[in-house]
């Protein structure tokens, strides 16, 4: 399942998100949106793990704080 997770503060980096969302299951992927001119996080990320361990990272993280901010976790929608 691929996840949205909104909200970042910007000095979260890639392993550390992945090290949060490890704790819920197998992480595939991980991945901090960048401003592509400055290189700077976006403050959000997708990240992609199995569905079991998606839908309890959802229910248990979303709203929780990484560095000082309540995250938004929730299934990712699909590019229109």
């Amino acid at each position: 399942m691929n996840i949205y997770v909104g909200n970042l503060s910007y000095r979260v980096r890639e392993n550390d998100l992945q090290g949060v969302m490890a704790e819920y299951g197998e992480v595939t992927s991980c991945k901090i949106i960048r401003d592509r001119e400055t290189n700077k996080s976006k403050g959000f990320a997708f990240v992609e793990m199995d569905d079991a361990g998606a839908e309890k990272a959802i229910a248990e993280l979303n709203g929780a704080e990484l560095d000082g901010r309540a995250m938004v976790v929730k299934e990712a929608k699909p590019k229109a």
